[in-house]
């Protein structure tokens, strides 16, 4: 967001006063454009209110410290717009407010067509798509497998993690990592299936809705370790099951989960989805989308060089990387 924000900027207008976010993730937004360019920001509701957020014991300047009657004109943004919804309400409850400043209606992420509903939209993003500031507020959870460790709650410690007592304290008591909003359609956990009761507890105690909660059906962890089963385990009911998206907190699980199912995998130890061929054309456009933008319009020969150590990297992973690099660059 923050590569679409900056590459954008020379497209806005020049006098904007004030930056306003519409709530929740239009805050983000809001916030990058306004430490970038150095211009003030509010919410929506402030903003209403006739209110802006103070700027802060470093950025004093009276350019930060007008009244909201001051400014001449608005910038509000949201992270994307789809349906248009959220845009519409903002425009209503703006012009409910009487302000006589000049508004400019804007998204980081839009259809490729044209909306009445924004009049600025910094990048083209057609759907499907998620962002990785909503993946777990997103209606195609339920069309979902979802990890349980490293994506609902954080991963045990070795201490905790020794198939006894410590380990069932763990399970009653996992702190809270992403917090889904919506139903999830499948929980698909290497937890072994003797630790069900607990589980279902804490998802319980943590208000999370699933429709079903896939355990492994095995007798130990030392059992479980030896099979090393984990991601082939998941992959094998993700397969078989109509679910669109597995959301997986490893990357190498995810990457095994990728290849033997056949589906994509949202990895949120890199942020990343990995496909079941790592060269597909979704899979390179999403590399080049995570190239920061500074680097990925370097003309220089050097430029060019690092955006395809870049994907070489992201495509290889790291020590396959740096193995292929140290025998590419062996004498002959």
């Amino acid at each position: 967001m923050n590569d679409a924000i900056i590459s954008n900027l020379h497209r806005l207008p020049r006098d904007i006063d004030l930056v306003v976010g519409i709530p929740r993730s239009g805050l983000l937004a809001a916030n990058l454009l306004s430490l970038t360019a150095n211009i003030p920001m509010t919410d929506l509701d402030s903003f209403v209110a006739g209110k802006a957020f103070s700027s802060g014991s470093t950025k004093r300047q009276s350019a930060l410290v007008r009244e909201i009657s001051d400014m001449k004109k608005v910038l509000v943004i949201d992270d994307s717009i789809l349906s248009g919804t959220s845009m519409r309400n903002a425009r209503t409850r703006v012009s409910a407010s009487g302000t006589a400043a000049e508004l400019i209606f804007s998204a980081v992420y839009g259809l490729p067509e044209a909306r009445s509903d924004a009049d600025f939209v910094f990048e083209a993003l057609p759907p499907p798509r998620i962002f990785q500031w909503n993946f777990m507020h997103h209606g195609f959870l339920e069309q979902s497998c979802v990890d349980i460790d490293g994506v609902l709650c954080l991963d045990p410690t070795e201490a905790e993690n020794d198939d006894g007592p410590a380990y069932e304290k763990f399970l009653s008591q996992a702190r809270p990592l992403y917090g889904p909003t919506r139903k999830i359609g499948w929980l698909v956990t290497s937890r072994l299936e003797k630790y069900r009761a607990l589980t279902e507890a804490w998802l319980t105690s943590q208000g999370i809705e699933y429709g079903e909660l896939v355990m492994l059906d095995l007798p130990s962890k030392a059992q479980r370790q030896r099979l090393g089963a984990h991601g082939s385990f998941k992959a094998d009911f993700y397969r078989k099951s109509d679910a669109i998206l597995f959301v997986e907190s490893e990357h190498a699980q995810a990457a095994t989960i990728a290849r033997l199912s056949g589906k994509p995998v949202l990895c949120v130890e890199t942020h990343q989805v990995v496909y079941p061929n790592t060269l597909s054309l979704p899979r390179l456009e999403q590399m080049m989308r995570n190239v920061p933008h500074r680097i990925r319009t370097a003309n220089t020969y050097a430029g060019r060089r690092e955006i395809v150590a870049k994907v070489a990297r992201l495509t290889l992973g790291k020590n396959r990387y740096e193995t292929l690099r140290k025998w590419v660059r062996k004498p002959t």
